[in-house]
């Protein structure tokens, strides 16, 4: 059981790893940072502790340090037991979920690595909002695709939101950095074909891809989509068909419906 250490002092330096999570400059999960990852609320704090990623600490109130009880048998790190007050001074911010959990982050596979099982990918382009990103890793468990290629111009996937949002799910789903040079050779090499979601795309090619042994996605930023060197790259180009006067949808609806033409949910 994790080593439950009742805390009054918000100045106590064994909670360095959640001070002042609001300031930009001094964020411990930041690029360039501390490089920690940090889980909010039971829910994730239980992804978290299920993960490959290792605990240091938890932080919470008493009761939401009870509810982890279960998940929390044969880890060994400290349980930082507060009041809400105390927390949201070391925080920076009022936390409603009342609970955090730090880790240090798991080793990135390579490229080889993170697509030898794999039949469903997805390959990221400038997708640099936390939130956005963070549903898309969601979106990418929930429906079967088996790795991410993080590609140039995204944020960090380990970001505290993106965890957040993701809802622990990031945490679990394998993903690793290459440029998209990088990232194609790999795919064709390990046979997959390579298929860009743009707006100018075929209609028609989203759902046949569902009969393809292996597939890699190709997703853009919202809004500017796939440069013109991502979309060169690819195999083809599909788009998801809709009503008229609608061309697009967020970055991470889209990839929900492409996962779901493509994979399709487990029977």
């Amino acid at each position: 059981m994790a080593r439950v250490v009742e805390v009054d002092d918000a100045a106590d330096p064994r909670l360095a790893d959640f001070r002042d999570l609001s300031r930009a400059d001094r964020r411990p999960d930041r690029p360039g940072g501390r490089g920690l990852v940090l889980a909010e609320g039971t829910v994730v704090v239980r992804r978290l502790l299920a993960s490959p990623y290792p605990p240091r600490a938890l932080l919470g109130v008493a009761r939401r340090v009870d509810d982890l009880a279960p998940d929390l048998t044969g880890v060994d790190v400290p349980a930082y037991v507060t009041d809400a007050d105390t927390m949201a001074y070391v925080v920076g911010f009022h936390l409603n979920r009342g609970v955090l959990a730090s880790a240090d982050r798991a080793p990135v596979p390579d490229l080889a690595a993170l697509l030898a099982g794999a039949r469903r990918v997805a390959v990221l382009e400038g997708v640099g909002d936390h939130e956005n990103l963070g549903a898309l890793f969601r979106n990418a468990a929930a429906l079967g695709v088996d790795a991410v290629i993080v590609g140039p111009g995204c944020a960090d996937p380990l970001y505290r939101r993106s965890v957040r949002v993701s809802m622990g799910h990031v945490l679990r789903v394998p993903f690793a950095a290459a440029g998209l040079d990088e990232a194609v050779t790999a795919l064709r090499a390990a046979g997959f074909v390579l298929a860009a979601l743009t707006p100018a795309g075929d209609p028609g090619a989203l759902g046949a891809l569902a009969d393809r042994e292996r597939v890699a996605l190709l997703l853009g930023a919202e809004g500017p989509g796939l440069s013109a060197g991502a979309l060169a790259l690819a195999d083809l180009r599909v788009r998801i068909p809709m009503a008229g006067g609608v061309d697009s949808l967020n970055v991470a609806t889209a990839a929900a419906v492409a996962f779901h033409a493509v994979a399709g949910v487990p029977r």
